[in-house]
């Protein structure tokens, strides 16, 4: 893409870059209260029955995950004009969903500055190695990279290791306003759940929460796997790695139907949002409707994107995804397990 058709196109997409108050305050209105009514609901019912209860907190999920994609709006200065404003916002939808603001603010806007890059990975990305790596790789590395790859680990475990324990802790790196705002919102974890665990129980706690929370992780990996994760996405070493074909090829636009595309706050279009993460989630398909090269993105809908379960190893030579199944006849097993 030549550099004038990149500037026309920035061009066409920076009308939508403008947060809107009203917007902004009408979305969390009609996210956060319903999340608190529904968690309320789930508690209420679970006088009832606990197969009553779970079904809510799994409603209840959807609200979280549609509150994180304000958080995560927050964390790009897009939610906001005000910085502080995105700040406070950020660190309350921080504690509500587990995350902390500075450090996931910080981690993100490396993804976004190196998706699609294969010298650049690493940080806040889904381990993808090429098939050459593998092949390569000591039998320990493969054994982890299958596990980590495999669907029961990355949605069963992998909520439970991002929420539990990576968010919880600043890499080594981080710097003191980072570090702050981590301890911060641990400490405000720790004594909400604590003020929670004492009016209605652990038990009732670990029910609703543990389902809700569970839920909502299983719900915010799959949408980031799958965004990046499709047969002809793009990556390239870092001489050819271009930023908007990697925000345009590498990443998708994931139809799905009216309701989820609400819960999922518009995320689905996540090739506009990696073009100019500054366009709040409430333009994106304003933004996408209005660029008529937006809509040339790979497209997945609800059911084809399933497939992407099968994509394990990216071959750097033709361009796309592969099976393990694929290059099984490739694989040649080192001399040491460390070589």
């Amino acid at each position: 893409m030549s550099k004038e058709k990149i500037a026309q196109l920035r061009k066409h997409v920076s009308p939508f870059e403008k947060a809107d108050v009203k917007s902004s305050v009408r979305q969390m209105i009609n996210t956060i209260l319903p999340f608190l009514v529904a968690w309320f609901l789930a508690y209420q019912a679970l006088q009832i029955s606990v197969w009553l209860a779970v079904p809510i907190a799994i409603v209840a999920a959807g609200f979280v995950v549609r509150m994180f994609i304000i958080f995560h709006d927050c964390t790009h200065g897009s939610f906001f004009k005000n910085k502080k404003a995105n700040a406070i916002v950020g660190t309350i939808t921080g504690i509500l969903t587990l995350f902390p603001y500075e450090k996931w603010k910080r981690e993100h806007s490396i993804h976004h500055a190196s998706s699609g890059n294969l010298d650049k990975r690493g940080v806040g990305d889904i381990w993808v190695m090429t098939i050459e790596e593998y092949i390569e790789a000591s039998k320990w590395t493969r054994l982890k990279y299958r596990l980590y790859r495999n669907p029961l680990v990355m949605f069963g475990l992998g909520p439970l290791l991002l929420i539990l324990v990576v968010s919880r802790f600043n890499r080594k790196d981080a710097r003191k306003k980072e570090r702050i705002n981590t301890h911060v919102i641990n400490a405000s974890l720790i004594v909400l759940y604590s003020i929670m665990i004492y009016f209605i129980g652990w038990q009732a706690f670990l029910i609703i929460q543990g389902t809700t929370m569970f839920t909502a992780g299983v719900l915010g990996i799959w949408l980031f796997y799958v965004q990046h994760t499709f047969e002809d996405s793009y990556f390239e070493d870092e001489s050819e790695w271009d930023y908007v074909k990697a925000a345009i090829e590498g990443s998708s636009y994931y139809e799905l139907p009216k309701v989820l595309q609400w819960v999922t706050g518009n995320i689905g279009f996540h090739h506009v949002h990696h073009l100019s993460p500054r366009v709040p989630n409430y333009n994106l398909e304003k933004a996408h409707t209005a660029t008529p090269p937006l809509q040339k993105a790979t497209t997945i809908g609800l059911f084809s994107s399933l497939k992407s379960l099968r994509y394990k190893l990216y071959d750097a030579k033709n361009k796309t995804f592969v099976t393990f199944g694929e290059i099984k006849h490739l694989v040649r097993e080192p001399k040491t397990m460390a070589s």
